[in-house]
């Protein structure tokens, strides 16, 4: 099951959409679009899938998708009806002169770590949710500055959670951009491999013991952690676009075991391999 394009809609006088939904679902299948995405699940039961990411919904959930990123919000049949803001902007909604400026510094940040999707947790998330309830009865001028308020909070906000692993969209850090990029790239062309930590250390230019502490400083995990997310992702795009069985895709992840590929897929993705596939199949059809 591949995600579809989705063509956003955006009518000639606004510089971004601002989508109500008020129904019995959100009536989208898996899709994924250029434009960032903010889905403010005001009333809502059933999942979402970011990425690689499923998780339950729950009245009041926030969650900023990234660019280009699958996606869907999906409402259990039958278990009252969706109430939700979405919006969807691209990154240089206002002209790309407004986000070079100094002050959208925190904003640019935010929206890069958006990559894997970002959940809104803690008090931020209140006062992101009374933003966008302004904002979708605001018009003109006003909808706009709701809508870089909203993206302040959330560059400001302490408590972002990010959702889909490392390995379904790489996110690369502004700072070492280059010595990161030899590193992630060497790994994602050896995945079904043995990854030597020194052979990384050396792409790097550092020791074994400075690279280790460099690389988890600038992913949040160890070498072997990332290698596994990252595996685990390409697996994930696998099983959900039905490409091979299961033995055929761990193979091609570099797991030569069963047994521990459905060990590590199920400390990543908190389901079986099998149980994981069943579930995207269910999101094939409408689910935003």
């Amino acid at each position: 099951m591949k995600p579809v394009f989705e063509k956003v809609p955006r009518r000639d006088w606004e510089s971004f959409h601002c989508e109500v939904v008020h129904g019995p679902d959100y009536g989208t299948r898996w899709h994924f679009h250029p434009e960032y995405q903010i889905t403010l699940a005001i009333r809502s039961r059933g999942h979402r899938v970011v990425g690689d990411n499923i998780a339950p919904l729950t009245d009041g959930d926030l969650v900023l998708v990234g660019s280009n990123l699958p996606h869907v919000w999906h409402q259990d049949d039958g278990i009252g009806h969706v109430d939700a803001i979405i919006i969807r902007f691209e990154e240089a909604f206002l002209g790309k002169d407004l986000m070079n400026l100094p002050e959208m510094e925190g904003v640019r940040r935010l929206l890069r770590r958006a990559g894997r999707g970002l959940e809104v947790r803690g008090q931020a998330r209140k006062e992101i949710t009374q933003r966008l309830r302004h904002l979708a009865d605001a018009d003109g001028l006003t909808r706009v500055v709701d809508l870089l308020a909203v993206l302040d909070l959330m560059a400001r906000a302490k408590d972002l959670r990010p959702l889909s692993s490392a390995g379904y969209e790489p996110t690369l850090h502004a700072t070492d951009q280059g010595r990161m990029e030899r590193v992630c790239d060497y790994i994602h062309q050896h995945l079904t491999e043995d990854i030597d930590r020194a052979q990384l250390a050396k792409l790097a230019h550092l020791s074994e013991g400075a690279f280790s502490r460099f690389f988890r400083s600038r992913t949040g995990k160890t070498v072997p952690e990332y290698i596994n997310e990252v595996r685990i992702g390409r697996a994930c795009r696998m099983i959900a676009e039905d490409q091979n069985n299961i033995t055929d895709i761990a193979l091609d992840c570099g797991y030569r075991n069963l047994a521990n590929f459905n060990r590590r897929f199920r400390e990543v993705v908190g389901s079986t391999p099998r149980e994981y596939r069943t579930q995207m199949r269910s999101f094939g059809g409408k689910g935003s």
